[in-house]
């Protein structure tokens, strides 16, 4: 099994609450959970307006199709223009058997 795991942080120009901030988070989180079917949460700044930090996850057991799949899915994002977009990291975790028996899983 094969876990991918993508971080994009976002700058929002001319925020000013967290209220206009949760529709930037909703609109990204709306628009890309079925077309992707992925799972997507707020990771991190939360108390910050003008910061975003989204967490996206996917599982399957081709690296290269997560790959890809998290290539499109930051390229949707970037194509979104609802924010700008200033970093992002993303990470494919490969859990194997031996995981399990070590008590990760």
């Amino acid at each position: 099994m094969i876990v991918a795991c993508c971080t994009i942080r976002f700058h929002l120009h001319g925020n000013r609450s967290l209220k206009e901030k949760r529709r930037v988070a909703n609109a990204v989180r709306d628009r890309l959970k079925n077309k992707f079917n992925v799972s997507i949460a707020e990771v991190d700044d939360q108390d910050r307006w003008q910061s975003l930090r989204l967490g996206f996850a996917a599982v399957g057991s081709d690296a290269k199709y997560l790959e890809g799949l998290m290539e499109k899915l930051l390229h949707a994002v970037e194509v979104m223009n609802l924010a700008e977009v200033t970093g992002h990291e993303v990470r494919l975790v490969h859990l194997t058997d031996s995981d399990r028996e070590a008590g990760l899983l």
